[in-house]
């Protein structure tokens, strides 16, 4: 491999040196006559070492490249046949990546010949393991910090240890080197994450992964357990937006389209992939244990059960719906259902993962909202790199509201975008903590004892990421609002006339939608994101009870009820006579 030569050093030195300055772009420019694996490889693996040649023009970059073993007959051949307007970044800089064997006489033959076919014994896990032999050291990296955005710290913690809080008892955050992911301009990421998408590439096909780079730099591939995740639907609500809020740049972020039906698979692929990783570095880990509310159960048990990890879920009984219960049912965790709320369930699972050596997957955990941010970075590229000015958050245990703003600020900071959109924060007034906190002027936070919601999944009175979400919330100009049982439930039923098929959480952030667009806070012009985080089959329940107006004391003014008809011609003719007379 190139950086690996004895003349690499060298090289080195007079990239290093030379004054030559232009344009990051040529690195595409260049690798797009570099048309076999091997060759790409070849030249990303050399350019993550000397990243300087990024600066070089195209025909310098192929001289440069020729005095080197690899790929030389290759670069020297084609150097004065460089094309300005050839422009491919589909092989990145990888941390983990080398060259695997490869040869062709010309770049025409290649360019023209298709892709070398996988051998039939191989799956897509080997493949990137062969692939990843020999590779150079990663320079990029991540760390744990305790949260503390305003005050200075010392204070670091690799993410190898099992740690969840800092010495003075605050959240813990991961800490990416900046200086290092900058050393690539928004131009080469842009370009990178856009190569990845709809792959089937390991571990890349999946939403999370494709942003590797930025999520989990130094995880070795082979630990990484997917269930190629993410890349979720930003679904156009055309007739809602227009017919109920006169806007015609609505759009709803449908993160509960995944495996698991909810958004919490993208942070526990990152949770559970580190765990893997633990795990083999034989550390001494029963399991991995959460509390839920539903959403964050199903998608532990399923991450663990395809890494063939324990999973162990603390649930308060009766108080999910039967499709989240039956999912880490059937998935094999170890379920204890109990007689108390989540925050019981959650200050259970905390004395127990201190006495025990089981991992602690709750949001308190700050890598599971690694994966969750990929989603704020997905909206951007989904866009075509441009930013909404709204995105609307359903808020419970407050993690979430904290990682979209981490994935924005990360955007910004890198130069992919040029601001960071006004964040909201949606609460059912049942579930109310942060929207009280927020009315009061961030002043006193008080705890609450949570209240039934159709919204169970934000049922929480204490959350954990109170600190989070409202630093996240006052350094993006953002809003709190929120909806009642009767506003979220007949939001959902709206959106669903309209083509939807809601989750209650989302819901009350269309609710909220609507608050703030009658108010005027929100304009007919803008553009406004509302995040879906669950899939509206796992809430059956609510919806049949909604539609045979069986809710007490709600009018459910939306129903729309099965016709009872007799099995009679005329009696069905009577029927559609009626109602579509009336429509």
């Amino acid at each position: 491999m190139i950086c690996a030569m004895s003349s690499g050093s060298a090289l080195a030195t007079r990239l290093m040196t030379t004054t030559t300055e232009l344009p990051a772009m040529h690195i595409s420019r260049s690798v797009s006559f570099l048309t076999s694996q091997q060759q790409q490889y070849s030249y990303y693996s050399f350019l993550h070492t000397c990243p300087r040649i990024a600066t070089f023009t195209p025909t310098k970059q192929l001289k440069l490249l020729a005095s080197t073993e690899r790929i030389s007959a290759m670069a020297s051949s084609h150097v004065e046949k460089l094309s300005p307007s050839s422009v491919s970044a589909e092989n990145p800089v990888e941390c983990g990546s080398s060259v695997h064997d490869a040869s062709s006489s010309s770049l025409e033959t290649q360019a023209s010949a298709s892709p070398k076919k996988r051998p039939a014994d191989e799956n897509i896990r080997d493949e990137a393991r062969r692939q990843g032999l020999g590779a150079p050291r990663c320079t990029f990296s991540a760390k744990y910090v305790p949260f503390s955005p305003f005050e200075d710290t010392e204070e670091e913690y690799s993410l190898d240890e099992i740690i969840y809080r800092s010495k003075t008892g605050a959240l813990l955050d991961v800490q990416h080197d900046l200086e290092a992911l900058k050393k690539y301009d928004a131009t080469y990421w842009k370009n990178l994450f856009d190569s990845r998408v709809g792959k089937t590439s390991w571990p890349y096909g999946s939403g999370v992964w494709s942003k590797k780079e930025w999520v989990l730099p130094q995880i070795d591939n082979d630990d990484i357990v997917s269930l190629f995740e993410g890349n979720s639907n930003l679904f156009w609500a055309e007739r809602f937006g227009k017919e109920m809020l006169q806007m015609n740049d609505l759009w709803v972020k449908q993160c509960g389209i995944s495996h698991t039906g909810s958004f919490k698979d993208l942070g526990m692929t990152v949770l559970v992939s580190q765990v893997n990783r633990l795990r083999r570095m034989k550390k001494p880990l029963l399991g991995v244990g959460c509390a839920s509310t539903g959403d964050t159960s199903a998608a532990l048990s399923a991450y663990c059960a395809a890494a063939g990890i324990p999973a162990i879920v603390f649930l308060p009984a009766n108080r999910i719906s039967i499709a989240q219960l039956v999912q880490p049912i059937a998935n094999g965790a170890l379920v204890l259902s109990l007689d108390t709320d989540f925050d019981g369930c959650m200050r259970l699972i905390r004395e127990v993962t201190a006495e025990l050596p089981i991992y602690l997957a709750n949001s308190l955990n700050s890598l599971r909202l690694e994966g969750q941010k990929t989603a704020a970075i997905e909206i951007c590229q989904q866009f075509d790199w441009e930013v909404p000015d709204w995105v609307i958050v359903p808020g419970g245990n407050l993690g979430n509201i904290y990682a979209f703003f981490k994935g924005f600020h990360m955007c910004k900071e890198l130069g992919l975008i040029d601001r960071i959109p006004r964040l909201v924060c949606a609460q059912a007034a049942n579930a109310n903590p942060l929207y009280l906190y927020y009315k009061a002027g961030w002043k006193n936070f008080k705890a609450i004892k949570a209240s039934n919601t159709f919204a169970s999944a934000i049922q929480i009175g204490d959350p954990v990421s109170i600190d989070r979400a409202v630093f996240a919330l006052q350094n993006s100009d953002g809003i709190v609002e929120e909806a009642t049982e009767e506003e979220l439930m007949d939001a959902c039923a709206q959106a669903d006339l309209t083509g939807m098929f809601t989750c209650p959480h989302t819901g009350v952030a269309l609710a909220a939608l609507i608050k703030l667009r009658k108010n005027g806070v929100i304009r007919a012009t803008d553009r406004a994101v509302v995040v879906s985080t669950a899939h509206g089959l796992k809430f059956t329940q609510s919806k049949i009870d909604y539609h045979s107006k069986a809710i007490a004391d709600l009018p459910c003014k939306f129903a729309n009820p099965p016709v009872q008809v007799a099995n009679d011609f005329g009696a069905v003719m009577d029927v559609l006579r009626r109602e579509l007379s009336l429509r």
